[in-house]
């Protein structure tokens, strides 16, 4: 068996998430805890009690599910020595992947990504950028609907999720305009996200080049297990490479098929999704029918990864 760990990033947070692993493994809040000293906040009460709005905000989220994310890959180090082949994440889970590699302190983490929510808030105000997911068509064809769209601002293809599930991302105007059109094309379903911000597409870039400059004062090492990139779907081992990465992450596409794919000719046949929800592993089975995809995210799942990876 060869393993791949991967962690989700927004949009699968959720209030009362990891509440039912928090009752057996203490990591959980000793990890919460560890991150609301870096914030300043109560972390672990925002998740608990709410409200959703507040968790929902983009620099909320993003160190609640950082934070999550490796919660439960403490959890999982508690009780089992096995180790994954590779990791990876969508987009912010990215993050998370470098701090269970070694590669970045986690209180370094948890501040940056703060500031990330912040910077990519700050580049787009609410209101003008938009995302949409995109289901039943070709990723060329969202392509050329984007290519058309964007005469009324930007519009690009940025998360490619699944074959067949696209998410685009842009000005509001555009994006609107693109759902039309994919819909004319044959589209199952194309609608709006409830997102405040329009990640991945060119409308960031503003948003990379504050990222650069804070990654310039923070220290990244090798990572002792190898993290794929979300812009190379490749692995990065110098300092440079990998802030380099982080900061393009922000303007460019999600490349998940490519990196189950990738996972799957490395003789990945197990992929574990650590962190709330089940989105990274329900993908799996669309992307790679040979790989198992198992969400872990309370203890009765947790115990049947342990079963799976013959612990």
């Amino acid at each position: 068996m060869s393993l791949a760990f991967v962690f989700p990033g927004q949009g699968s947070q959720s209030i009362g998430m990891l509440s039912d692993l928090a009752n057996k493994f203490p990591q959980v809040q000793i990890t919460f805890a560890e991150a609301s000293y870096n914030l300043g906040y109560d972390l672990w009460d925002l998740i608990a009690s709410g409200p959703a709005e507040a968790l929902n905000e983009t620099h909320r989220t993003q160190p609640a599910m950082l934070a999550a994310g490796i919660a439960v890959w403490r959890s999982w180090q508690s009780v089992s020595d096995i180790q994954p082949s590779y990791l990876a994440g969508h987009s912010l889970g990215e993050y998370t992947a470098l701090v269970a590699a070694g590669a970045l302190d986690f209180g370094d983490a948890i501040k940056l990504v703060e500031q990330r929510g912040q910077f990519m808030q700050q580049a787009v105000p609410v209101g003008e950028g938009a995302m949409a997911a995109i289901l039943g068509l070709e990723d060329d064809v969202v392509r050329a609907v984007c290519t058309e769209a964007s005469e009324k601002g930007v519009a690009e293809a940025v998360n490619f999720n699944s074959p067949g599930q696209v998410v685009i991302a842009g000005a509001a105007q555009a994006i609107n305009t693109a759902i039309e059109l994919a819909k004319e094309k044959g589209a199952k379903r194309a609608l709006l996200l409830p997102v405040s911000v329009p990640s991945h597409c060119a409308l960031m870039k503003p948003a990379a080049e504050k990222l650069a400059e804070v990654l310039e004062n923070i220290s990244i090492k090798t990572p002792s297990i190898p993290v794929i990139h979300n812009v190379s779907v490749a692995t990065a081992r110098t300092e440079a490479d990998i802030k380099q990465l982080l900061a393009q992450q922000l303007h460019n596409p999600v490349r998940w098929v490519e990196t189950v794919q990738y996972l799957a000719a490395q003789g990945v046949d197990t992929l574990v999704e650590s962190g709330p929800g089940k989105v990274l592993a329900g993908l799996t089975k669309r992307i790679d029918k040979s790989i198992i995809g198992m969400p872990m995210f309370d203890q009765a799942s947790l115990e049947k990864v342990q079963q799976a990876v013959g612990e």
